[in-house]
């Protein structure tokens, strides 16, 4: 039997486990420790986590009924909305339910092809909604500075053309996680320490050269965040010159108040995915523990929220789901 050590403390019924396991040595299947060192915990951990993934379910549900049925809402800022909904939607829905499982009934198993599978959704599904992100402010952008053209230039078609690209980026960027993740060796026990399956805590189990796996990552990283975060600060570079110019104090509140949703989802959404990649690759002394929950939560954090804040934030919304619920107390 392959002795292997760990950063971090197993329990005796998981040593037991593992001791009982075969592991194959290419396509084995993946053990998910949950959140190691809390396991007396992890039924409490998985209540407001179950809370944060049922918001994220009927918030961004609603938010995509409301835009489709709502011709009015048929605007450039609400279909992107709709579209960030989408995406939410399923990036909440390949993390929760196995986390879930694993952290409430102990199914801490999941197979090789399920794993990577599970593995570039996620991935995928968040260089889409940062995609999406750097769409808003190009939207918010053009109704500030060009407001006389904002319908003709961010009319149906583009806005479509937009959403195609957002996806296929998405796609093309992340289909070599697992494609590059094939050819890994795995010969030792593969426990992941997280409660779902991250790239580099996979990579991280390979005994084979993961040189390729780490550089890619990297680069994919800082082609997707890098690149959406410049260009949504120079698109806000560009509002601050041009609000600056309005006269007078309430124009240029009223201006900066179109934004404030739109800030508000991309300081949920980039602070604490930056600082979970920081910390996974470089931040050695961080607890292991600390790392898997903010990795968590920042996959369901911002799919939980962002609905209750454009709702907070955005009259036609709040008022369309006041709409609703008024309609349902009448039957």
């Amino acid at each position: 039997m392959i002795l292997v050590s760990f950063p971090f403390s197993v329990s005796k019924p998981l040593t037991m486990a593992l001791s009982n396991s075969s592991w194959r040595l290419l396509h084995p299947s993946f053990f998910l420790m949950g959140i190691p060192g809390l396991e007396e915990s992890q039924h409490w951990i998985a209540l407001p986590l179950c809370v944060l993934y049922l918001l994220a379910v009927m918030g961004n549900v609603s938010i995509i009924f409301i835009v489709w049925t709502d011709s009015s809402l048929h605007q450039p800022m609400y279909l992107f909305l709709a579209m960030l909904s989408g995406i939410d939607l399923v990036l909440a829905s390949s993390t929760a339910p196995k986390t879930l499982a694993v952290l409430l009934v102990h199914a801490h198993e999941i197979g090789y092809t399920v794993c990577l599978i599970q593995m570039f959704f996620i991935h995928a599904f968040s260089s889409m909604e940062s995609g999406v992100l750097v769409a808003m402010a190009l939207d918010r952008y053009v109704a500030i500075c060009h407001p006389l053209h904002h319908a003709t230039i961010l009319h149906p078609g583009i806005i479509g053309h937009i959403g195609m690209a957002v996806l296929v980026r998405g796609l093309l960027l992340l289909l070599p996680f697992p494609i590059l993740l094939q050819r890994l060796v795995f010969c030792r026990a593969t426990i992941i320490g997280h409660a779902y399956c991250e790239h580099m805590a996979v990579v991280k189990l390979a005994c084979s050269e993961t040189t390729v796996n780490r550089a890619y990552g990297l680069v994919v990283a800082l082609l997707v965040v890098g690149l959406d975060v410049v260009a949504i600060g120079i698109s806000y570079g560009l509002i601050l010159q041009t609000v600056l110019k309005v006269p007078g104090r309430e124009a240029r509140l009223k201006a900066f108040s179109t934004c404030g949703s739109h800030i508000c989802v991309i300081l949920i959404f980039y602070i604490p995915g930056i600082f979970s990649f920081l910390t996974h690759r470089f931040g050695h002394q961080v607890p292991h523990h600390v790392h898997v929950l903010l990795a968590t939560l920042y996959l369901l954090v911002p799919p939980a929220l962002n609905p209750l804040v454009y709702g907070v934030k955005t009259q036609q919304i709040r008022q369309r789901v006041m709409r609703v619920f008024s309609l349902k107390g009448q039957f």
